[in-house]
């Protein structure tokens, strides 16, 4: 009865919002179809930002709650897998028969919070709530962004010209199912650059996070791609320590750490058969799980942009981060 009363509540706030989309500003959406709308200085489909207003209204934050929140395109496979070994090491601890191994990362995790919370009642989930979103950490309550929040957030970010570029084909591989015509590099990157790409601008999205992981680090564990992808081990360390289940001296012993990383790679999770093959990902909103996996690669960006692109890239990201303490000069550039 219960649960029935939260969808019937839900219901109503819902044909209050329709209205209100409606009247806010359209952008394109990369991935063809329904435009995205402005939401609170962020670009989303209508039915994320639908899910947006209930989160505020609906899903009240328990201590043991983790959002895994990414930028697209950032490692959002990559990380979903790392934290579901971790978080549940102790019941899969058979590394020759784990559930990665036969199921892709997304289908492994409960579907994004904005998405899912449209038609589930989020409140009668037991915990731990694991909880993947790509939402601006601005567009959560402040009973959850705040530095006083129960809950935990572990974000990715990821060099922007690399970001930029596997969204775009990633957005192109969605148009082809769709039957749309590609989308251009120099399309794209126009309206990236005016922050008018899904979730984005992106350079909003990645200093929120960033700024609360100063302010707040027990609550907001921030890293980045290319860190992870030369230290995996010293990364993976930090993360079980920051969900609360650090690896103990018997499981550094035998080589559970080492075991997850591998496990984990984009090489073996790429070379999978439930990674390949037209699988398709249903809580993914049907999207081929092979289209999760590309090159996985830092710096790939060079071989699709221009100097003239990168530079005009690198001007954006230099102007909204200076200040910040957040750079990427440790990234591949041109000679």
């Amino acid at each position: 009865m219960a649960t029935s009363k939260a969808v019937d509540v839900r219901a109503k706030d819902i044909e209050k919002l329709e209205e209100m989309l409606a009247r806010l500003p359209k952008g394109k959406n990369w991935a063809g179809g329904e435009e995205l709308i402005q939401y609170q200085g962020f670009w989303l489909p209508k039915e994320m930002a639908k899910g947006v207003m209930l989160i505020h209204g609906h899903l009240k934050p328990r201590p043991t709650d983790v959002i895994l929140s990414t930028y697209p395109k950032c490692g959002t496979t990559w990380l979903k897998a790392l934290a579901f070994a971790i978080i549940n090491r102790s019941s899969h601890h058979d590394f020759q028969n784990h559930p990665l191994l036969t199921s892709n990362p997304h289908d492994l995790l409960l579907p994004l919070i904005e998405r899912y919370i449209n038609s589930v009642d989020i409140e009668t989930l037991p915990s731990p709530r694991v909880c993947p979103s790509h939402l601006a950490l601005s567009l959560f309550p402040n009973s959850m962004a705040a530095a006083s929040s129960p809950c935990r957030f572990v974000y990715i970010c990821r060099n922007p010209k690399d970001t930029f570029v596997s969204m775009w084909h990633f957005m192109n591989k969605l148009r082809r199912l769709k039957q749309v015509p590609p989308l251009s590099l120099e399309d794209a990157l126009d309206s990236f650059s005016k922050g008018v790409s899904f979730c984005g601008p992106y350079w909003d999205h990645v200093l929120g996070y960033w700024k609360a992981s100063l302010e707040s680090p027990n609550n907001v564990l921030f890293l980045k791609y290319e860190d992870l992808k030369r230290e995996p081990s010293v990364y993976v360390r930090k993360l079980a320590e920051f969900l609360d289940l650090p690896f103990s001296e018997e499981e550094e012993n035998e080589g559970i750490v080492e075991k997850i990383v591998n496990l984990c790679s984009f090489e073996n999770l790429s070379n999978l058969y439930v990674n390949k093959n037209n699988n398709i990902n249903i809580k993914a909103a049907g999207v081929n799980t092979s289209h999760f996996f590309r090159k996985g690669q830092v710096g790939d960006w060079i071989n699709h942009l221009s100097p003239e692109m990168a530079n005009a890239m690198d001007q954006i990201t230099q102007e909204k981060f200076r200040g910040t303490g957040l750079n990427f000069d440790s990234f591949p550039h041109y000679s």
